[in-house]
């Protein structure tokens, strides 16, 4: 009976042990896993009305990974977690915050636009997780309301200051006008923001404007507002939004016997747009395929021989916004967001639009180009600074 009992204490020693053991194991495998990946979340607008940009910069950051060595930078595997805003700031709210909370990622990449970029940014800064948006231009992206800088917060595009100078300084010294209109949508930050720099600019190096023009997202029809800016003739109308209502502004323009050069922004760079309707016209954007930089032209051919066509600027600026964010981490060897924001501020790099450090409120100090639309294809016409 004792011998027994001794028997059974031994059995319930070595099978205690066993489990402790196992569950050891268990918990040792599961933290070795969870330490070496890093995940990034990916949010873009892969459907809706600009789907073009959101399919091209998701293009641009596969194509980024698929450059890594079975998918790792040293010890870490990275791991792509993509979602589809559909454009909506409600939508892009929802996707970071699953990304932030649930995913715990270390870094996003994106949104695409700005009107996404903000709440996202906000999101971002509050639980301290890093954030590159590859394409938004307005600065209420990296700066608060009251002006202060959300300091988790990066772009590698310009800003939209830099772009309506720019532009205004082309229009008035390249295309020698006099006199300019412009149309915005009066909801859209990105859109708001270019016009009034351009009209401030344009004004102040002795441009006049002789019309502002404004409507919503929804409008398809600009005939009334196309009916007031006809009779003042002007030398550019200036037409900062996205691709697909450009279309359809210029085409309703030409309509009304308006003779003006069309210029505007990156938001041009589609292969959607309506080129004939755009022809003759001249934007702001990024970068050119065309440009002669080693760098430019090696990207090129790269994403031409995956995708099967020239890489716009959105899915040049998704590469970019990959190399920034695997240079950060191969530097600090690491996935925690500060060290990795420490590391981007401090950052200089030979990226493919240019060599780009970053300045103090998280923007890239780099040129933008000019581009003109003409036979039914792009032209690069010149790089310039402010």
């Amino acid at each position: 009976m004792r011998f027994n009992r001794w028997v059974a204490i031994f059995v319930l020693v070595i099978f205690s042990a066993a489990i402790l053991l196992s569950g050891c194991g268990q918990k040792q495998a599961a933290t070795t896993t969870g330490e070496n990946v890093i995940k990034v979340g990916v949010i873009a607008p892969l459907s809706g009305d600009v789907k073009t940009f959101g399919e091209s910069v998701k293009n641009g950051v596969d194509l980024a990974v698929s450059e890594l060595k079975d998918g790792k930078l040293g010890n870490f595997k990275i791991e792509v977690i993509p979602g589809d805003d559909r454009n909506d700031p409600k939508e892009a709210t929802n996707l970071a915050t699953k990304l932030i909370t649930e995913d715990k990622v270390s870094a996003i990449i994106g949104a695409v636009t700005s009107k996404c970029s903000i709440p996202v940014s906000q999101l971002a800064q509050q639980y301290k997780v890093l954030m590159i948006t590859p394409t938004s231009t307005a600065e209420k992206v990296t700066l608060d309301e009251n002006g202060k800088r959300k300091d988790y917060v990066f772009r590698v595009c310009f800003i939209d200051p830099f772009q309506g100078t720019v532009a205004a300084k082309f229009a008035l010294n390249d295309l020698q006008a006099k006199t300019a209109a412009v149309l915005y949508d009066q909801g859209n930050d990105y859109t708001v923001g270019l016009s009034e720099v351009f009209k401030k600019d344009f004004e102040a190096g002795g441009g006049k404007i002789v019309a502002s023009e404004s409507y919503t997202n929804q409008d398809t029809d600009f005939s009334a507002i196309l009916s007031k800016i006809a009779p003042k003739n002007p030398d550019v109308l200036y037409l900062p939004d996205y691709y697909q209502k450009v279309s359809l502004i210029a085409k309703q323009a030409r309509d009304k016997g308006i003779k003006a050069v069309f210029l505007g922004g990156d938001g041009w760079d589609s292969p959607s747009i309506d080129q004939a309707a755009m022809n003759g016209g001249y934007f702001t954007n990024h970068y050119s395929v065309e440009d002669p930089r080693p760098q430019v032209q090696d990207w090129v051919k790269k994403y031409q021989a995956k995708y099967g066509k020239r890489p716009d600027s959105f899915a040049t600026l998704g590469y970019e916004a990959a190399q920034v964010l695997f240079k950060a981490i191969e530097t600090t060897n690491s996935g925690d967001p500060t060290k990795l924001r420490d590391a981007i501020q401090n950052m200089t790099i030979e990226a493919v639009t240019a060599k780009i450090s970053f300045d103090k409120n998280g923007n890239p100090v780099k040129p933008l180009a000019i581009i003109q639309y003409k036979d039914n294809k792009q032209v690069f016409v010149k790089k310039m600074t402010p």
